[in-house]
């Protein structure tokens, strides 16, 4: 969760006034200071290649752009979109819901409105598809190379290793052919290191550990009742991604190896998805180029049954919008007299005082006493 005071976190508890500010710019200039939103979300999503997207609504038709230049046009122009609280004594603070690249605007050239989408950073990257092919060599470690090939689309690209002592290991020599995705080469490199890639709110690139309520700290409570923040809660449990043995393949024909594999089974005795119990065989396979011995298959397949094995516990919740949430956050939800621990897997903010936040958690484990 984004940085904020406890005035703030208590303000979302109890009745407030909400302050949303969206700046239009083309480059460094800013060109809107204060775009007039009537309608919006962030929503923000780990399961999507681009994690935060916009959508806005301005009622008035002059704000429909007719050339390149113009602040709501196509081009490279953006938004910076920021939500907060104002306090009784007239102070606000406010936190960053993300940097959008204007996608699509469109509406009525007579009386509006005006409603366009954005989205974040990653789209960048995204489009642009290796022109040539494209190789690690020469970059010794993984964040050395994902550095090198964001920077070769945004070069001043923010980048941050946000894992556990900043870990960065030495990165296998890859190669992806022309037209490939550098988006899904990024990703890959960030998934050898056993980690995530993604923009933030405050568009830097962000390498981190793969979050887990099972070693995540909780950053917020969610409850029902006086002084809570949940309003409606819907629970479903299913099968479907959830594992009980990886095995992990790797074949770098760039590098001239040979090929590696490796496997990892749920041995527990008393897990209910052991391998060969009730539950049932399922593995889940993950091939790399970039795992070229069998210890590192091993190392991986080790990592991702972690991930495997976890129920998949849905939670989809509405509660007060607290903009300061990233995906990936551990929550506590406090309901039907029970508390449960959750990774929060994708949420909507609104740009508007109506409504709430919309909320799908995901991994959810009970608390005990």
């Amino acid at each position: 969760m984004q940085p904020v005071s406890s005035q703030f976190l208590t303000a979302l508890t109890t009745s407030h006034v909400m302050t949303v500010s969206v700046s239009a710019m083309r480059g460094s200039l800013v060109t809107i200071p204060d775009v007039p939103v009537t309608d919006g979300a962030v929503t923000v999503d780990r399961g999507s290649k681009v994690r935060r997207t916009l959508s806005l609504t301005v009622a008035n038709p002059r704000y429909l752009p007719w050339g390149e230049l113009d602040p709501l046009a196509v081009y490279g122009q953006k938004l910076v979109v920021t939500r907060g609280i104002r306090y009784a004594g007239g102070q606000s603070e406010s936190v960053p819901l993300g940097t959008f690249r204007i996608n699509e605007p469109q509406g009525d050239t007579l009386y509006g409105p005006v409603t366009l989408t954005g989205q974040s950073s990653e789209c960048y990257i995204i489009d642009d598809k290796f022109i040539v092919p494209t190789s690690t060599r020469g970059y010794a470690t993984c964040v050395d190379a994902m550095e090198y090939l964001i920077r070769q689309t945004l070069p001043d690209a923010v980048i941050v290793n946000a894992t556990a002592g900043s870990r960065n290991p030495s990165c296998a020599v890859a190669t992806w052919d022309t037209g490939s995705d550098r988006w899904d080469a990024v990703q890959q490199i960030a998934l050898s290191m056993q980690a995530e890639i993604y923009v933030d709110a405050l568009d830097r690139f962000v390498i981190a550990d793969l979050p887990s309520v099972e070693t995540s700290a909780v950053v917020w409570d969610i409850g029902e009742g006086e002084g809570g923040t949940l309003m409606s809660a819907a629970r479903s449990m299913t099968r479907t991604a959830v594992y009980n043995a990886v095995v992990v393949s790797g074949e770098n024909t760039a590098a001239g190896g040979t090929p590696v594999s490796a496997v990892a089974y749920d041995s527990n005795p008393s897990s209910p998805t052991r391998w060969g119990g009730p539950f049932g065989r399922v593995p889940k396979y993950i091939s790399s180029s970039l795992l070229t011995s069998t210890g590192a298959c091993q190392s991986a397949a080790d990592y991702a049954l972690f991930d495997a094995v976890a129920r998949n516990v849905q939670l989809s919740i509405s509660a007060i919008p607290n903009p300061a949430l990233e995906a990936g956050d551990c929550l506590r939800i406090s309901h039907t007299g029970r508390k449960e621990l959750a990774i929060a897997q994708a949420f909507t903010i609104p740009l508007t005082a109506e409504g709430s936040a919309s909320l799908t958690l995901r991994g959810g484990k009970e608390e005990t006493p």
